[in-house]
């Protein structure tokens, strides 16, 4: 991994790729006005790009980028703020004041969902095992502008954690969080945004297992919550109540305690 700045650069962005770099303790190389691929075949690396307005990640060989953006999670909370209903919001029967662990973070959209509704009296944590994902995710959280006062405090009061679940689960005390949640990425691919496409290339693939299942019950004190694909074998494998929604394709399931 290396930073570098974008194509039109200036002396801000230059200090911004240089104090990401020193963060994590990677190599900052100047652009010099060569192109991303080729200080990538150069280096052998993957890169972060310091833009103007955002933060770019470029997997080895890919042209496409991958980028923080809040994704469904701003219409969702306008959709909230009406008194519509959200399938997830329902899901995990979350209130003012309670305590939210995403063991799947990605683009954090279901998490930024939950940190406005449990408010400035709520936690949200979310834990993301690839250490450059977890980076762009976390300063994502803290700068994007939603134009929406509620959305902007719920994305910078959440808290990211690098780590993998099963391994921050051990670490948490017996029924300390109300509700943990967990997103694989789906068997069968509904993925269609391009950001979400970059998403794919970059964050890593750890199924679930008895044992990390086991963890989130022991952790949480009210529910444990699954959303995956409809045809997945999860829900049945581990035993989850099933709220079937007709025309999705993905659906949502918990376990109680």
């Amino acid at each position: 991994m290396f930073v570098t700045t974008a194509g039109r650069t200036n002396e801000q962005m230059i200090e911004k790729a240089i104090e990401i770099a020193d963060k994590l303790a990677v190599l900052y190389i100047p652009r010099r006005k060569k192109s991303i691929q080729t200080l990538q075949i150069e280096t052998n690396s993957e890169c972060i790009v310091a833009g103007k307005e955002r933060l770019e990640l470029f997997s080895l060989g890919e042209e496409q980028p991958f980028f923080f953006h809040p994704n469904s999670a701003m219409f969702r909370i306008k959709r909230l703020a009406n008194g519509e209903h959200d399938p997830f919001a329902e899901a995990a029967q979350l209130t003012k004041g309670m305590t939210f662990l995403d063991c799947t973070l990605g683009l954090a959209s279901d998490s930024i969902v939950a940190s406005y509704l449990v408010g400035d009296e709520g936690m949200v944590t979310g834990t993301e095992a690839q250490k450059f994902l977890a980076f762009l995710v976390k300063e994502g959280l803290k700068t994007w502008d939603s134009e929406i006062f509620d959305m902007n405090r719920a994305m910078a009061s959440i808290k990211v954690i690098h780590s993998h679940a099963l391994d921050y689960l051990k670490s948490l005390p017996d029924k300390s969080v109300d509700c943990v949640y967990f997103d694989p990425m789906f068997d069968e691919s509904i993925i269609e945004s391009d950001g979400i496409r970059a998403l794919g290339h970059i964050a890593l693939y750890d199924d679930l297992n008895e044992e990390t299942i086991e963890e989130a019950l022991r952790v949480s004190k009210k529910r444990v919550l699954l959303k995956d694909h409809f045809k997945s074998k999860r829900f049945e494998k581990f035993s989850f109540h099933v709220l079937k929604r007709k025309t999705a394709k993905f659906h949502f399931g918990y376990l109680e305690k």
